[in-house]
């Protein structure tokens, strides 16, 4: 992908996957920037994905202590019903949620129609909740001893000991927000909203005809596209693989 994006033309054989020194161009990128502007289509990805983990980290921190430390009468319930809630899938819900969103709260071409839906992840829930049940009891006990309530405790004893947890939570969480095109595509008609996934797709399907590369340009976009979520992997990945095998250990 990389290679192609710097192709100055398209080089379908197998030596094309090799760079060609004669072959080689920046222009590719350039183009894409000029036709779909890509510091603004990776500005509207970044809050999207900023604002989808930001809920699941809010709501799934709650929902993983509630189901993890409090005692309420169908906690075993509530936690079988958000495991099902897994094996649905999202184009189940699609159109129901685009009458909710749209028709019902308003919500078309804003940011806030974008995240909403997936504010709140089931398997963030899981995860925290498995981290919270591994804590000590004791330390709990002696929280609520001292007059701490729930929210202090959460805040003060439980989330300084499931740091990993976070981590987890938004490495799992980043990489479906970042490349979702389905529902930015039916929420969004405003170009300037769009994440960049959604911009590619535009630009494939209504400016490429008149390009001189046109998937030069898209490898281009994609590339950047990627970068992130590359970037992200490998700055944590020994960290993230370390506090599994710690984790793994400990229990």
């Amino acid at each position: 992908m990389l290679i192609g994006s710097l192709q100055a033309e398209p080089d379908p054989s197998v030596g094309g996957a090799f760079p060609s020194p004669g072959n080689l161009t920046g222009r590719n990128y350039g183009e894409i920037d000029a036709a779909i502007n890509l510091g603004r289509s990776l500005l509207n990805s970044g809050i999207f994905t900023g604002g989808v983990i930001l809920g699941t980290l809010v709501f799934g921190v709650l929902a993983g202590y509630a189901l993890a430390r409090l005692q309420f009468r169908g906690r075993g319930a509530v936690f079988g019903l958000m495991v099902l809630v897994q094996v649905i899938p999202f184009q189940l819900l699609t159109i129901p949620l685009y009458v909710l969103i749209v028709r019902s709260y308003g919500l078309a071409d804003s940011y806030l129609g974008m995240i909403a839906p997936f504010a709140i992840n089931s398997t963030a829930v899981f995860v925290f909740r498995q981290y919270f049940l591994q804590l000590p009891q004791e330390l709990f006990d002696a929280a609520r001893i001292d007059g701490a309530n729930e929210l202090n405790i959460l805040w003060r004893v439980a989330l300084p000991l499931v740091r990993p947890a976070l981590l987890t939570g938004v490495l799992i969480t980043f990489i479906g927000p970042w490349n979702e095109f389905l529902w930015p595509f039916l929420i969004t008609k405003q170009h300037d909203l769009q994440p960049l996934a959604v911009s590619l797709s535009n630009y494939l399907t209504t400016v490429s005809a008149r390009a001189a590369n046109p998937f030069g340009a898209v490898l281009a976009g994609a590339c950047v596209l990627a970068a992130p979520a590359v970037g992200l992997f490998a700055i944590f990945q020994r960290r993230f693989i370390s506090q599994g095998i710690e984790s793994g250990i400990k229990g």
